[in-house]
């Protein structure tokens, strides 16, 4: 008998987004290259290596994520204990919306995810450094 998914990812994300701020891929633009930012890559190495990368982005794979933030995790990254703002994007925007709403649970504050990820920061023209 095949499992039965009562709750759709679509309903995690949407849900997500409920708690969390969204910035359109303008406001997350315009905070490129400020001191109190953090944006956070959070796409595969495999998509970053494909489609290019945000310049000055810190990359955290989204199953990391977690681990990466936790200062009592052995996996922990300096760069999460710092006080500053926290922009997460992905590709399209629904695993940014997860790992944020994952972020903001555990205590990271600010945080923000972009709309439409890496795709939408793309066409509105956010800088993009070559793919590999």
């Amino acid at each position: 008998m095949p499992q039965t998914i009562t709750v759709r990812v679509a309903d995690l994300v949407a849900e997500a987004e409920r708690q969390i701020e969204t910035l359109t891929p303008d406001q997350a633009i315009a905070l490129v290259g400020r001191d109190d930012v953090v944006l956070v890559d959070i796409r595969d190495i495999r998509e970053l290596d494909r489609e290019g990368r945000v310049p000055g982005a810190f990359h955290c794979p989204r199953g990391m994520l977690e681990f990466w933030i936790d200062p009592a995790s052995p996996y922990h990254k300096p760069v999460f204990a710092q006080d500053k703002r926290f922009v997460f994007f992905c590709a399209a925007g629904a695993r940014s919306a997860l790992a944020t709403a994952a972020a903001k649970r555990m205590g990271l504050d600010p945080v923000a995810h972009v709309a439409g990820g890496f795709g939408a920061w793309k066409k509105a023209g956010g800088p993009v450094e070559a793919k590999g």
